[in-house]
């Protein structure tokens, strides 16, 4: 599983720009299968995307079509995790 967090390189009337065009990326990715959850920070100063994509070429790949990428308004970083304990109700997020 990975964690990316974005963090915003410019003001935010900038970032708002684009954010029509990033929401249907991320509609995108999600009906692809490729994230399982986002959202943005509080304050806001960028978003958190969680995905379970094989690896982190294939990661990458997908990230460079974010028009926040694109655009060059964000800073990826990207963590990967295996979890070994979940909460009742998200048995699916555990490696097999």
């Amino acid at each position: 599983m990975f964690i990316i967090s974005l963090t915003y390189k410019v003001e935010l009337e900038e970032v708002d720009k684009h954010l029509d065009a990033h929401i249907a990326y991320l509609k995108d990715a999600y009906a692809n299968g490729n994230f399982i959850a986002s959202g943005r920070k509080v304050p806001r100063t960028g978003g958190i995307i969680f995905s379970k994509v094989k690896n982190r070429d294939q990661l990458e790949t997908i990230l460079k079509k974010d028009p926040f990428n694109q655009a060059g308004i964000a800073k990826y970083d990207i963590t990967e995790f295996i979890p070994g304990m979940v909460a009742d109700g998200f048995e699916t997020l555990k490696e097999v």
